[in-house]
């Protein structure tokens, strides 16, 4: 079953992610998809700051991969947007850690990411809007979504 959720501006957005982090879980795994300016990094700023990192919370598009470590629980923001699919960056060994794992561009490595996990979709209504779909998953991301949305 998929959720919607519309965003009016980039507050709303912080706020749908602060709300979906309070209900964070070890190894979970969320997978946002949408077309450059769609909010993507937007909703991971507002995810990391309900962590309680401080740090400025930048697309690691040129990195790959971006731990932030001084937060109620580590976050690993992933942007694989540059990612050959050949190529292996041991994506999977973050799956098994006890942190939050946040993938920027995930459709682009379908076939590495685990069963259970959140899809986001975004998608540009203009310049303000946005609509979410999520697509929970598992058990775990449905209850999420049943209690953030």
């Amino acid at each position: 079953m998929d959720y919607k959720f519309t965003s009016k501006s980039v507050d709303d957005t912080l706020e749908l992610a602060q709300n979906i982090e309070s209900e964070k879980f070890p190894g979970m795994v969320i997978c946002l998809n949408g077309d450059l300016g769609s909010g993507k990094t937007v909703f991971v700023k507002g995810f990391a700051h309900a962590l309680g990192i401080e740090d400025n919370i930048t697309s690691p598009t040129f990195t790959i991969v971006k731990e932030y470590a001084t937060g109620e629980a580590t976050l690993y923001h992933m942007d694989v947007y540059r990612i050959d699919e050949s190529e292996d960056f041991g994506v999977e060994d973050y799956f098994n850690k006890d942190g939050v794992c946040i993938i920027e561009w995930a459709e682009l490595i379908e076939d590495r990411l685990p069963e259970e996990r959140l899809d986001i979709n975004i998608k540009i209504v203009d310049e303000n809007t946005r609509i979410l779909v999520f697509n929970p998953r598992g058990a775990k991301y449905e209850e999420l979504c049943n209690a953030v949305l």
